[in-house]
């Protein structure tokens, strides 16, 4: 069984009908017996009403502009466990569970209920029974138990729903959402927990998020492959990472270790038009690749990249624990944050309070719920 896996993909109105996809592209998609591609925003109507209360971007898109290029592709299933499949609410959702139902296209990593969202697809091809889950990062997106979403990266259910689809299968395959946007290799914890998937009975292990390609292991024969980057994602970004994007091909026996393919492609900057990268270019993308595959399996050089990251970020960072960050008038936060206002209200009593609440479980149990509750109340 060959199945093809993409990463994010989001088509916005306004590019409806445009002509999108390379016919390379599409070629390859059409020679696989699965495609599967990662459905970054519910199919629904631009209702605000329906928005939900959240950070970042609200995204979604229209049935009569993505079907098509679902269609175009012979795409038959999409991942769901994002963190904007819930971004316009139950509605958004479960408009999007009756457009891929009515198309007949398959879906796996979100549900009506928690209990839903965690079940596998399973895709067969003459004898051979493949599971599909699906996972993501805890962010705005998740399903509860009486409350639909999607589902979320939890190492101990996650190894629950590996260790009975394999119950059943002939091979699992876990794609996952999650890692750090913009960042090519695995955080030490993110190798860890893959690597735990791995020995728990995942065949396979595709991430996707990061905006940008990632590289691969190979873990006592199960391939982790980090980060799939954009597929086809028309919103414009600074990163020209974001604009390069690898297709997946897993190669599936029922007594072999999987092997796989990466054909690597890109989206212009203007018209979003994704064609497969080839010759010189392809080659320059995979000795990269290579190159980041050399310091995932170098333990000491993976973290000392992660910490190079951690520098990066730390600014970014401690400004989001700041009260100074909530405040909306731009003037205001110009003048705060060119005084270092932060300075007396960052203080290591209050950082280290903040620490505690997050490392902590039992505190941050109470944290998240704590929290929650007030920005709905």
């Amino acid at each position: 069984m060959n199945i093809l896996i993409s990463g994010d993909f989001v088509i916005a109105d306004e590019y409806a009908n445009n002509e999108l996809i390379d016919q390379h592209v599409v070629d390859l998609f059409q020679q696989a017996d699965f495609r599967i591609v990662n459905l970054e925003a519910p199919l629904t109507a631009n209702e605000p009403k329906n928005k939900i209360l959240k950070t970042g971007p609200h995204l979604r898109m229209s049935e009569n502009t993505i079907l098509s290029y679902l269609k175009q592709l012979k795409v038959n299933a999409v991942t769901l466990a994002n963190n904007h499949i819930l971004d316009y609410g139950a509605k958004g959702l479960n408009d999007t569970f009756e457009l891929l139902d009515k198309n007949k296209i398959n879906y796996v990593g979100a549900g009506s209920n928690l209990s839903e969202a965690a079940k596998h697809l399973t895709l067969e091809k003459e004898g051979l029974r493949i599971a599909i889950l699906n996972f993501c990062e805890n962010e705005w997106s998740i399903a509860k138990p009486d409350s639909s979403g999607a589902n979320p990266l939890n190492i101990i259910d996650n190894t629950n729903q590996i260790r009975i689809a394999k119950a059943t299968h002939d091979k699992v395959v876990c794609i996952i959402h999650g890692g750090h946007e913009y960042y090519h290799l695995p955080s030490p914890r993110m190798q860890k927990q893959y690597r735990f998937y791995a020995d728990n009975g995942a065949d396979a292990i595709v991430g996707h998020h990061t905006h940008c390609i990632g590289g691969y292991e190979i873990y006592n024969d199960v391939p982790i492959i980090y980060s799939l980057g954009n597929f086809l994602f028309t919103m414009t970004s600074k990163s020209e990472c974001s604009y390069t994007g690898l297709v997946l091909q897993l190669q599936l026996k029922v007594h072999s270790p999987i092997s796989f393919e990466l054909f690597p492609v890109k989206q212009s900057t203007k018209s979003f038009f994704t064609t497969l990268i080839e010759k010189e270019e392809k080659h320059n993308i995979e000795q990269d690749i290579l190159a980041l595959n050399k310091i995932i399996a170098d333990e000491s050089t993976l973290k000392l990249k992660w910490e190079e990251f951690i520098l990066l970020r730390s600014r970014s960072y401690l400004n989001y624990l700041s009260p100074v960050f909530g405040i909306k008038n731009r003037y205001i936060q110009f003048i705060l944050n060119y005084f270092r206002f932060n300075r007396f209200l960052l203080t290591k009593n209050s950082l280290k309070f903040f620490l505690n609440l997050m490392r902590c479980e039992s505190h941050a149990d109470l944290t998240k719920e704590i929290l929650s509750r007030k920005l709905n109340s």
